[in-house]
């Protein structure tokens, strides 16, 4: 499939039509329409995408038509897909031990312990507790929060997601909670800092981020700080719309949970692993912008770190599920003579963890986090921007590393969203119409509430990623004359 652009980039595969192939995709897509029951929408009508191969960037229906991987999957494919490296690892610890109780040691879960934990930021953390996912990892990291605090409060924010578990659900600040939030739970919705859209009528990001941290603050004081376990936030919101955190906003959040006694919970699940161009984003309470798009660098002063780390996707880049709670020392402490109330069956499973570990040596091998890191820098970044200026649609432009949004507007100056929050059906048809234009010229988007994101594989060739903002272009002006 091509383009107005041209012919597709020399990395595109060409898959050849094989008719077997084509009958297999058109079985799958039977049966899924017979048997399977989707989550997030409703169920009549679907048509869903039916790959039936993928490779790097690229995945393939059954016809072969290639298509450009520019959400990876739910942001996290982070090395690509197929990977011989990590699927060698899984097949040779398929073959040796499979799977095991979570009460005996396995040395890939071991292992993938260690090397998660001499990646994390600080010195603090020593220990990892192994899920399935993001959402568990959440759970779990509140009820530690809880238990070693003694207490049952949690802070969070509106713009977020962390999940679909009870606790995680309603910690989420997007309208995924409205329908699953009966106000039981202990959470407490904070507005965090977005100067594009400021709670709090700042022009500055130096204004926003002074005002957010005020607001948090005054919330704490009203809430009772000795009833507030921790505040949980995604180190970059990212479903919620990737708004990078202002210089010095995490670092004050440390401050505010060092001055009552509360945790920092940073949830790392979709922006760990090099997403955001560094091992974990929270890294970013230790640097500052220097103005240029998506350049951030170290900043001098006391290095601040959260007490809990959760993290999932991009751990192993969803090959096998994964997902875990990395533990500061201190954290740990507190359960050394008391049992920690939770498990899972399937906790630390060693393909799972064998994948991981392969994965860890992939990002480092090849220089992953570098290449993130240039990529938002050099192409992904300075190419939205030019977006920004001349699409009708598009207000803003925002993040770093392989991890940018593209905010849409009905008018620019008012920067009324193209469509109203948790829009569905007509009320959504410009989104639809926006996946469409881009399903149709081969792009696979990620698309939440009135934004794009640009959320590809860390490894995308610069080629591939230019190639695939043409498309996104194309398909922004299409939309655009319709409305």
């Amino acid at each position: 499939m091509t383009s107005t652009r041209g012919e597709l980039p020399s990395t595109a595969p060409s898959v050849p039509f094989d008719p077997e192939r084509a009958e297999r995709a058109k079985r799958a897509l039977e049966l899924d329409l017979e048997y399977v029951f989707h989550s997030w929408l409703a169920q009549d009508g679907r048509q869903p995408f039916t790959p039936d191969g993928a490779q790097g960037s690229w995945l393939w229906d059954g016809a072969g038509t290639p298509y450009l991987d520019f959400s990876g999957q739910l942001v996290f494919t982070n090395i690509g897909f197929s990977e011989p490296r990590v699927a060698q690892a899984i097949a040779d610890q398929a073959a040796r031990l499979a799977t095991v109780a979570p009460q005996h040691a396995n040395d890939a879960r071991s292992e993938a312990a260690r090397l998660i934990v001499e990646r994390a930021p600080g010195e603090e953390f020593r220990k990892v507790f192994f899920t399935n996912g993001g959402a568990d990892a959440i759970e779990n990291a509140v009820r530690m929060a809880r238990v070693h605090t003694g207490r049952r409060k949690v802070l969070s924010r509106y713009r977020s997601y962390h999940g679909n578990t009870t606790t995680a659900i309603n910690l989420t600040g997007d309208p995924r909670r409205w329908a699953n939030d009966y106000g039981s739970e202990g959470i407490v919705h904070t507005f965090g800092p977005f100067l594009y859209r400021s709670a709090f009528h700042a022009s500055t990001e130096e204004e926003e981020c002074a005002r957010a941290l005020e607001h948090l603050e005054q919330v704490v004081a009203l809430e009772g700080p000795s009833t507030i376990a921790a505040i949980v936030l995604e180190s970059i919101p990212g479903t919620a719309g990737i708004m990078v955190p202002p210089a010095g906003y995490l670092r004050g959040v440390r401050e505010i949970c060092d001055k009552h006694g509360i945790l920092w919970i940073a949830d790392e699940v979709m922006s760990g692993f090099g997403r955001a161009g560094r091992w974990f984003a929270c890294e970013l309470a230790n640097e500052a912008p220097t103005g240029a798009p998506g350049e951030w660098k170290p900043n001098l002063g006391r290095q601040v770190t959260p007490d809990l780390i959760t993290f999932a996707k991009g751990v192993n880049s969803g090959y096998v599920p994964l997902g875990g709670v990395l533990i500061s020392e201190r954290i740990a402490a507190t359960f050394g003579q008391r049992p920690f109330p939770g498990g899972l069956t399937y906790s630390g499973h060693p393909l799972a963890c064998a994948a991981a570990v392969a994965n860890i040596g992939v990002i480092e091998d090849d220089s992953l986090i570098a290449n993130a890191d240039r990529l938002g820098r050099e192409v992904v970044g300075p190419e939205l921007h030019r977006l920004a200026e001349s699409s009708p649609i598009v207000g803003e432009v925002r993040g770093l590393g392989a991890f940018w949004a593209v905010e849409l507007v009905r008018d620019k100056e008012t920067r009324e969203p193209l469509v109203p929050a948790g829009a569905s059906g007509a009320a959504n048809a410009p989104m639809a119409a926006l996946a469409k234009a881009c399903m149709s010229r081969g792009l696979i988007p990620f698309i939440n509430g009135s934004r794009t994101h640009v959320v590809p594989a860390l490894n995308i060739t610069d080629e591939e990623a230019r190639y695939g903002l043409g498309l996104l272009t194309e398909a922004l002006a299409e939309v655009s004359q319709t409305l």
